[in-house]
Parts: C-alpha cells; structure tokens; sequence
C-alpha cells in the first residue's frame, strides 16, 4: 500500500497511550498503534487530551495533547475548546471511544464542515449527548474491533458498520527459542478480568506471573489473599521490552475473564478484543481463554489454545497442566497462533479496512 495524500485522517482518543499523562491500556495503544501505522502510507495525527498542551512526533505520525477540561471530573471523558481548531485540516475524523463528549463534539463540528467521520468504540464512556439520545446516525460509519462489537452495539444489520480487527506489531512482539515454564496474565487487575478464578485453578508447582496495573486496591488484596502459598508473582510496572520477554518466556497466557464478579456483579462488556492474546500469539505463546465476548474470535480452541467456560476453575486446571505436560504440543500451538496473527492481525490489514471504509463513505 503506497503512501496517498488524498486524505488527512486526525483520530481523536481521550487519554494519550504515555505513562506520565496518559493511559497504559488496550484502548490507548489500539488507537495510537493504528495511528502510526496509517501514518505510513497516508497523513495522519493522533489527537489526545492531558493536563498540559503538547506536541510530538512518532514516525510519521504528529501526536498533539490539548488541554482537558474533564465532564464532571470523569477521567475519561475530556473536551477541549481547541477541538474545533485542532480538527481544522482533517479530511476524516476518526474517533475512538463513541460515549464521551469530546467524541460528540467531534462528530457536530466534521459534520459542520462537510467532512467525514468514523468511531471505533473501545469501551468506558461518559456523561454525553449519547447519554440522552443516540448519536449512532452522527457517523459516516462504525468501525469495530470485532464481531463482538458490532454484535453488543446492535449494528448487525448496519450498512454502515463494518469489522476493522485489532493488529499488532509483529516485529516487536516477535517468537525467542526456548521453552516457556511459566502462566502468565497480563492486563488491568480490575475483577471482570478473572484473575481470581486463575489464581484458585492454578495447578501445585506451576509458577503465574500477573502483569499489570492495580486499579482496584481492594480486588488486588483479595488477589494477594488467594495468591498466599502458591507461586504468584505480582508486577504492576512493565515497559513494552519487558512485555515481550514475558511473553516468549511465558508457557502460556491466560485471559480468563468474566461476567459476573466475585461480588455478584455483572459486567455485560467485558472484552471488546482482547489485545494481549494477540500480543503473546505473535510471540508464538498458546493462549487460554474463558468463553466470554470477543475472544473466542481469537484463541482456536485445540488449535491456538484453548477456550474454557468463564468460572470453570477445573476446566481451567486441566488445560493448564496440559500445557505443562505435553510442552511440544503446546509449542506447536504457540506457532499456529503466531501464524494466525499474521495472516489476520497485522496492522496494515486494520489500516487497508480502515482506508477502504473511509473512501466508501
């Protein structure tokens, strides 16, 4: 795919995908991985808010912060008054994240000028117009992350609403020789993602290393709780290196998330993807995962991984001392999850559908 400059796409995310006035989260890296990725082949800016105005360069792409003022304190649902004019140049407007103010913003004013413009939804959201009315018609199109998406949304049926996928960078996240001993989980410590359930399955002898940041202290001491004699290491700050050699070390990963939480909570929406299973797929890692949302999308059970029943804690077990007894099965299944994440999962395929979507409209 060759570079065009017959379109300049801004994509517009509420929180910088940046340690220090951003968000280290899926949704965070989805848009700005695609971002700079669209940024090869045609010009594109990535458009955020923080609590100071700034500008950098990534590659191609130009990533601009502006200065948030946030809908009744929610973090995640800023605006700006410098939105009208930081959209000015944009052809298409891509908008990450439909339930927050900014978006709707975003979509009166590309409308206002005659131009184009997209949401991918990545979940969370906010107090705004949508809140009240549906601002579904606003778009030229839905953009979604899997068919899970545009299942839950209620766009089946929606001539405008089309699947882009997730990808991920298979030069970084890359297979190492070795053999892996290790379970790993990577991702938010919040309850809907399970990590609960893992650490009670956790076979006698088997080593679960958690990644990932702790957003609920009182979940993550219910964790620690559960973790006591077992072999759990918790590591709440990993940078992208690190990431990845967790993942070619790992024996397997695991994403058991749920519906209904530990305290009798449901969450209709867990998983939109799944980032992380892609990730460590394309690190020839097998994955597991729980029969919950979008990820059966992703892990092929038998043939990439397996896919157990969320909560199923001895169906969990079992596959887990399988891949410590068969790991020559196992490795031949983290090669058939690298095979699948680039033959469906690379992000010039997510940019192509993208491009495809936005000249169609």
């Amino acid at each position: 795919m060759e570079r065009s400059s017959d379109i300049r796409v801004a994509h517009l995310v509420p929180a910088p995908f940046d340690p220090e006035d951003g968000i280290i989260g899926g949704a965070e890296r989805y848009s700005f991985e695609l971002a700079r990725h669209m940024a090869d082949h045609v010009p594109t800016e990535l458009i955020s808010f923080g609590p100071r105005e700034r500008s950098a360069t990534v590659g191609s792409l130009r990533v601009r912060v502006l200065r948030a003022h946030y809908v009744r304190g929610q973090r995640t649902n800023p605006v700006s008054t410098e939105l009208w004019r930081a959209l000015g140049d944009a052809t298409v407007v891509h908008c990450h994240q439909q339930h927050v103010l900014a978006t709707s913003v975003a979509a009166f004013c590309t409308r206002l000028r005659r131009r184009r413009v997209f949401v991918t939804d990545l979940g969370g959201g906010g107090l705004d117009v949508s809140t009240y009315v549906s601002t579904d018609r606003w778009f030229h199109g839905h953009l979604h992350i899997s068919e899970y998406s545009r299942k839950v949304s209620g766009h089946e049926r929606n001539p405008r609403a089309r699947v882009i996928l997730g990808g991920v960078d298979t030069s970084m996240f890359s297979p190492h020789p070795g053999d892996g001993e290790a379970v790993l989980f990577v991702g938010r410590l919040l309850p809907h993602k399970g990590v609960h359930d893992l650490i009670d399955a956790l076979p006698a002898r088997v080593p679960l290393r958690i990644i990932g940041r702790a957003m609920d202290a009182e979940y993550l001491n219910l964790l620690r709780a559960r973790a006591a004699g077992k072999c759990v290491t918790f590591l709440h700050d990993v940078d992208d290196a690190g990431l990845v050699e967790e993942y070619r070390r790992a024996a397997c990963v695991v994403l058991p998330s749920v519906y209904t939480t530990p305290d009798g909570r449901t969450t209709l929406v867990p998983e939109l993807l799944g980032q992380t299973l892609l990730e460590a797929m394309a690190c020839g890692t097998p994955a597991i995962c729980t029969r919950v949302a979008s990820m059966p999308e992703i892990v092929e059970d038998g043939r990439t991984g397996f896919v157990v029943e969320p909560g199923d804690r001895d169906g969990l077990r079992r596959r887990l001392l399988w891949m410590k007894e068969n790991p020559v099965a196992a490795k031949e299944m983290g090669a058939n999850a690298r095979k699948v994440v680039l033959d469906r999962f690379l992000w010039r395929h997510v940019v192509h559908r993208c491009l495809e979507a936005y000249r169609a409209a």
